[in-house]
């Protein structure tokens, strides 16, 4: 059997973590080359030959061995640089990079068939769950409805220490920025933009239709206070930070990221703490659950080395849905029902709701409950990123099937 010669970029949390797992996976039939770092001399946490690292990225790719590129490096830009030149070369990548892939999908995909070559991904949505190739393979029909989970495990972690053990949300971020799960900043987590590119990347191997960032509804749980925290309890539910997408009727899906109030007749009101859990629902198949460690070192690196075993075999990705007949569109053209909570801002009149079927005032807080379109949420974004505002979904897609 042929061996696959990796050239690495990157060697932190998650490159670290393939370097120890290659290592010990004695069918793997893969070997690292070489090591891309920024800086040479800076002290790992891991042993390794000094002579395979190198800062310059010519070293990886002109060398005659290498078959395999994997990058896991936190820099977008570079990552989109690293990806696109390997594909030209038709040397097929493995990455982790899901801002970049989030980004620049259509090209990636179009890179891919020009040149005949493979870019694997599976790590860089819900790290160690098999998300991609499943939906890729195991749904490659058009009766999947719905893709909906926890795609961000630094946000749940911190709202797993709210409504398990009482802790308050700024003490629940500190202890996940002191644990690693949170980054010094960690509005790319907390505001979910994590969960967003996730899902773009889950969309388009789930109905083959690819939606840009900037058209979707995302809103974190940055906002969330007290009496949100107080409001859940009372009504018997955990805040959950959740991505979706959902077909609504056949020829049309919708898709956003928010906190939702979750039941605990709902799979994903138990997953907790940095773990993900994404469910899928069919036609004929009720709803499917996937749960696992969606983030760190040797779970992201575990995906990464599915992937590489995966072109040890010649798999790549055949983006079937994206050429069947009556692709659903997307649409932002519906209600959802929403609570608002806010204090200073005039949400009701500010927001256009088409109904208010819940509605509370006092001198030191105020929500409201109602229908409104996605589309108008949309379209008052600046309002919602207002401090005293906090807006989370109380789902009504499928309801009727979960009963």
């Amino acid at each position: 059997m042929a061996t696959i010669n990796i050239g690495l970029f990157g060697l932190g949390t998650v490159g670290s973590g393939i370097v120890k797992i290659i290592g010990k996976a004695r069918n793997a039939h893969a070997e690292i080359k070489r090591i891309c770092v920024r800086d040479i001399n800076k002290p790992r946490s891991i042993d390794l030959d000094p002579t395979l690292l190198t800062s310059n990225p010519d070293d990886i790719f002109n060398d005659p061995r290498i078959n395999l590129i994997v990058e896991v490096i936190s820099d977008a830009e570079a990552s989109y640089r690293i990806v696109t030149r390997a594909l030209r070369a038709g040397i097929p990548v493995v990455s982790g990079s899901k801002a970049m892939i989030a980004r620049h999908l259509p090209e990636l995909i179009d890179l891919q068939r020009r040149y005949d070559t493979a870019l694997l991904y599976d790590a860089s949505s819900c790290g160690s769950i098999p998300v991609i190739r499943n939906l890729e393979e195991y749904y490659d029909n058009d009766l999947l409805l719905e893709v909906k989970g926890i795609l961000n495990g630094s946000s749940n972690y911190i709202l797993s220490q709210v409504f398990d053990h009482d802790e308050s949300y700024d003490s629940a971020l500190k202890r996940a920025q002191q644990l690693g799960f949170a980054e010094a900043d960690p509005s790319f987590d907390i505001d979910g933009y994590d969960s967003l590119f996730k899902l773009i990347i889950i969309t388009v191997h789930a109905l083959g239709v690819y939606v840009a960032p900037e058209e979707i509804f995302t809103y974190g749980i940055s906002h969330i206070n007290d009496y949100d925290i107080n409001y859940a309890r009372e009504k018997r539910v955990k805040i959950k930070l959740v991505a979706q997408v959902a077909k609504i009727g056949d020829d049309k899906f919708t898709m956003f990221v928010m906190p939702e109030f979750v039941t605990r007749s709902k799979y994903i009101y138990s997953v907790d703490d940095e773990y993900n859990g994404v469910v899928i629902r069919g036609e004929c198949y009720d709803r499917q659950f996937m749960f696992g460690k969606g983030a760190g070192s040797l779970p992201t690196a575990s995906s990464i080395l599915s992937d590489v075993m995966a072109r040890l075999h010649g798999y790549r990705y055949e983006y079937k849905k994206m050429g069947y007949r009556g692709r659903p569109a997307y649409t932002t053209d519906l209600p959802l029902k929403v609570y608002v909570r806010f204090k200073d801002t005039d949400i009701p009149s500010l927001l256009p709701f088409e109904s208010i079927s819940e509605r509370y005032s006092s001198t030191g807080v105020n929500y409201v409950v109602g229908l409104i379109k996605l589309a108008d949420l949309i379209a008052n974004r600046p309002l919602l990123d207002t401090p005293d505002v906090f807006i989370a979904n109380i789902p009504t897609f499928f309801t009727d099937l979960d009963k």
